[in-house]
């Protein structure tokens, strides 16, 4: 269920700092690409590219078809109900629980010669499927 808390004033304002967000995102990575080892900053601008037209689709969805969002989109947008918000939340914790083991497996992994940028990646990788995996249990349970 949504509810109907957009208004004209908050769609500005979020209008506003998505373009500063594309801005910073952007001038970042022209940053790395220029100052960072390898193809970071390239990988950098297309995991952007990739997380912008995602929460483009989000917004396209939740503007035309409210009613045939997901809990995510519903939560993520904070446009949804209470229990939205209660399951985003409850999933947001058990990744932060989950991401100082994580991250310390990955730095032992770096400690015994693993390479920094696959390790890294792999670090990035699992948090995403963490996150997603307590989402979809804990809003199917409740």
């Amino acid at each position: 269920m949504s509810t109907d808390r957009h208004t004209d004033k908050r769609r500005a304002l979020a209008l506003g700092v998505g373009l500063a967000t594309v801005a910073l995102l952007i001038a970042v990575g022209l940053l790395l690409r220029e100052h960072a080892p390898g193809n970071m900053g390239v990988g950098f601008l297309q995991g952007a590219a990739v997380g912008l037209i995602g929460v483009a689709v989000m917004a396209w969805r939740l503007s035309r078809r409210p009613e045939r969002t997901t809990a995510f989109e519903r939560a993520w947008s904070q446009s949804g109900d209470e229990r939205d918000d209660a399951v985003l939340t409850r999933a947001l914790a058990v990744l932060g629980l989950l991401a100082l083991p994580l991250t310390g497996v990955a730095g032992i992994a770096i400690g015994l010669g693993a390479a920094v940028e696959m390790m890294l990646a792999l670090l990035i990788l699992a948090e995403v499927l963490v996150g997603a995996a307590a989402f979809a249990v804990i809003n199917r349970r409740s």
